[in-house]
């Protein structure tokens, strides 16, 4: 989220007479790497707007050694199949507000009254995770900090290939005091260096070699469900990471030899491309 385009979308809002539309503001911590929460935490302080931090991807990530989902009234981490560590599904729901949490628990189990018998003031949701996911879940805890260093050297992998070939690749910038999970080793390939063809023409390279990659995340306002919803960020910044992103196998348990097989195609590939 850029607090600039943030700040934007605010004054609109209260310019039109409509602050009390906005509800909330979600940043979300992209592949890992923290946002900008010191500005965003300014600004929601400024219009007294809570602030729900999507640290899905972020888990282990920290800014100035305080964990992405703590900075807001609500954390939101996810411990689905591809997150660094895994329930097979699910999430968990943080926040230092007891009161809100207690709710938060009442709504995710039916919202059943305290009573003898099944009975509803209000309706509620069957969100539970299982005892069993949970333990698998706590137990994975324990090796959070080891699958943080090998998705760290992954990232650091990707860069040395990359510095070995000549290509001028960044994204993911670790700012002063952020340090990243690298849940996704993610880059981009500007056009003005690479051109406007390269980043597809890399994916397909590498997908004929059975080597999995994709486009980064497609921007909300491109999303055919949210098209007609007003949109904020003129600098198309999220456009053109999705137009010229691209996310590499990034898995914790990756094989050296599926390392050679990696580093031979994007070598293949700049060969291809010289």
């Amino acid at each position: 989220m850029c607090p600039r385009a943030l700040r934007e979308a605010l004054a609109h809002f209260e310019q039109k007479g409509e602050l009390a539309k906005v509800k909330v503001i979600l940043p979300v911590h992209l592949y890992g790497t923290p946002t900008n929460m010191s500005e965003i935490m300014l600004i929601a302080n400024e219009y007294n707007i809570p602030v729900v931090e999507d640290a899905a991807e972020s888990l282990g990530a920290t800014i100035n050694k305080k964990h992405t989902g703590t900075f807001g009234s609500f954390g939101v981490y996810s411990f689905n199949g591809n997150k660094i560590i895994t329930t097979s599904g699910g999430g968990a729901l943080i926040s230092d507000n007891e009161e809100q949490i207690k709710l938060a628990r009442k709504l995710a189990t039916q919202a059943r009254d305290d009573a003898p018998h099944y009975q509803h003031s209000m309706v509620g949701y069957n969100y539970r995770m299982s005892n069993i996911c949970a333990g698998i879940g706590r137990g994975q805890m324990e090796v959070l900090s080891n699958r943080v260093d090998q998705r760290r050297a992954n990232f650091e992998r990707y860069q040395n290939i990359f510095k070995k070939i000549g290509w001028e690749v960044s994204y993911q910038i670790e700012r002063a005091g952020v340090y990243s999970n690298r849940w996704l080793s993610a880059f981009y390939f500007d056009p003005e260096i690479f051109g406007e063809k390269f980043r597809e023409d890399l994916r397909l390279f590498l997908d004929e070699l059975n080597i999995e990659s994709r486009p980064l995340w497609k921007p909300m306002h491109l999303q055919p469900v949210y098209e007609h919803c007003i949109y904020f960020g003129g600098d198309n910044n999220a456009e053109r990471i999705f137009n010229y992103g691209l996310c590499l196998p990034s898995g914790s348990n990756l094989r050296e030899d599926e390392w050679v097989r990696i580093e031979a195609g994007i070598l293949a590939f700049s060969n291809k491309m010289s």
